[in-house]
């Protein structure tokens, strides 16, 4: 009776540690602390001293001691065995459990660790991971247990199996996050070539003060206004301002005010709580939220209205906002850069646009020049465009110097925007691999052979670098249109030119 009493006590002890073993698998991604928690469950309920785990190290293929619980770390540090090495590394190479009622007669054992006592007991039992043995578990039994050696044995081999599913578990978390730090280590190399100063092209005095202001400027948290029409680049300054700061590893927010109704923009910028309006189901968070400890791009400032104008000035001023709908402030740390292509004094002193937030804003304005004001950088701009069409189309594309010059004599109220559209247009109507003039035409812009920023006049009808088709273009730009004074100009007869203007396939204009 007292032996079936005693077999109870031990099935009711080894389920209470099963569940407690369950619990504490299932409570933490953190392996070193899990298993401190399973020898620690080993110990309270099965009294199982100096429990140990062993892990296979990937890089060595040793037999690695994780933990040992109840002692010290100094113990364990850097103690591993190799297959066949002492009892716990036999139970690595064969796979089998090995089972001793008094440790110091084993002719195997080692006393490494030196923390078992010579006269107890030890149950060692592998963990598998299928057929694959990837570590160890054992631990010393109390005294006076020499009968129960089989139940401890077959009990631990099935706290291994639970443990093998953590090590697995661990293994698959720890193998993403190093995945996943890779490729935000690529994200962040190719957000940094993308978004880096090489991708802003141009070396014209103006432009390089604005790459000397955006490197002094990108590394301290003032709030920057960038001037500019349409087209002139601003997002990819404000990309090169956050990514080349210390809040570049955060995150990069961009909104479009322009693009949203006032009661949107409200809910996109500060965020609303559930219910606040139709349609809110959730709890969402705002994008000033979303860039803590980044920065906001405000893109067209100077299309919001008066009434968000003052709302948006308490974030600039005090750092808080309130969600829609919400009653508690929020505190956020995040820099503001904001583009417009308005004229935003003539704004404040039309009352459209309050004084105090334009003076909050525009702490550090920076002016984009037009390209029609900086024409000597179109060659290089075009070529960095070409390159970027031939990437996304891929294939290789060159753009040649009749189309360049084309280009060159090109007014561009569109900015490069325009300049981009139009040599992406170019490259869809250029079967082979160099758009030509011809194919620049096609997009619809006007041929001009006029001096950039200068009168018609200037252009030397015997300059050498003009074919003649750009000489015929020239003479008649000159000319204003009229063949028979163009005619002059090149001294041939009205029938020799309309014959060049024919033969060349100019496009005669009517003013």
């Amino acid at each position: 009776m007292s032996e079936r009493f005693a077999e109870n006590n031990l099935l009711r002890a080894e389920l209470d540690t099963l569940y407690q073993v369950s619990r504490v698998l299932s409570h933490s991604l953190d392996f070193k602390q899990t298993l401190d928690g399973v020898l620690n469950a080993l110990h309270e309920g099965m009294a199982l001293e100096r429990g140990m785990v062993s892990l296979i190290d990937a890089a060595s293929g040793e037999l690695q001691v994780s933990l040992v619980y109840g002692v010290s770390d100094t113990v364990t540090e850097e103690v591993s065995y190799l297959p066949g090495e002492g009892v716990v590394g036999s139970i690595l190479k064969h796979g089998e459990s090995i089972v001793v009622e008094c440790i110091m007669d084993e002719p195997r054992f080692l006393s490494r660790l030196g923390i078992y006592n010579p006269q107890g007991a030890f149950v060692g039992v592998p963990i598998r991971q299928g057929r694959k043995v990837v570590g160890v578990l054992a631990a010393q039994p109390a005294n006076n247990v020499a009968h129960l050696l089989d139940e401890y044995r077959n009990f631990l081999e099935m706290v291994a199996n639970l443990i093998a599913q953590s090590v697995r578990l661990s293994q698959e978390v720890a193998q993403e996050k190093l995945e996943i730090a890779e490729e935000r280590d690529v994200l962040r190399r190719t957000v940094r070539g993308q978004y880096g100063f090489d991708n802003i092209i141009g070396h014209t005095q103006s432009m390089r003060r604005i790459f000397e202001q955006v490197r002094l400027v990108a590394k301290w948290n003032t709030t920057v206004l960038i001037r500019g029409e349409t087209g002139t680049g601003k997002e990819l300054i404000a990309n090169a301002i956050h990514y080349n700061s210390p809040r570049a590893r955060n995150a990069f927010v961009k909104l479009n005010c322009a693009a949203l109704p006032e009661t949107l923009l409200e809910s996109e910028l500060f965020g609303h709580e559930k219910g606040a309006f139709t349609g809110a189901v959730a709890q969402r968070k705002g994008r000033f939220e979303q860039a803590e400890g980044g920065t906001v791009f405000l893109d067209e400032i100077g299309e919001i209205s008066a009434s968000f104008q003052a709302k948006l000035l308490r974030v600039l001023q005090e750092g808080e906002l309130e969600r829609v709908g919400g009653t508690r402030t929020i505190k956020v740390d995040v820099r503001v850069v904001a583009a417009t292509h308005r004229d935003l004094e003539s704004e404040v002193e039309k009352g459209r646009f309050r004084e105090d937030l334009y003076y909050r804003l525009n702490v550090m304005p920076l002016y984009l020049p037009p390209l029609r004001d900086r024409m000597e950088d179109i060659p290089d701009i075009a070529r960095f465009l070409v390159e970027k069409i031939s990437t996304q189309q891929g294939r290789q594309l060159s753009l040649s110097d009749a189309a360049l010059r084309v280009l060159m004599h090109h007014d561009w109220p569109g900015n490069v925007r325009e300049l981009e559209n139009c040599l992406e247009r170019a490259a869809v109507m250029t079967e082979g691999e160099n758009i030509d003039r011809d194919a620049i035409l096609l997009t619809g812009i006007d041929e001009k052979i006029s001096a950039s920023r200068g009168p018609i006049q200037s252009v030397d009808l015997d300059d050498p670098h003009l074919d003649e088709r750009e000489r015929v273009i020239a003479a008649l730009e000159q000319a204003g249109w009229v063949q028979a004074k163009a005619a002059r100009l090149l001294d041939m007869t009205p029938r020799q030119i309309a014959y060049r203007i024919q033969t060349l396939n100019i496009r005669v204009k009517q003013l």
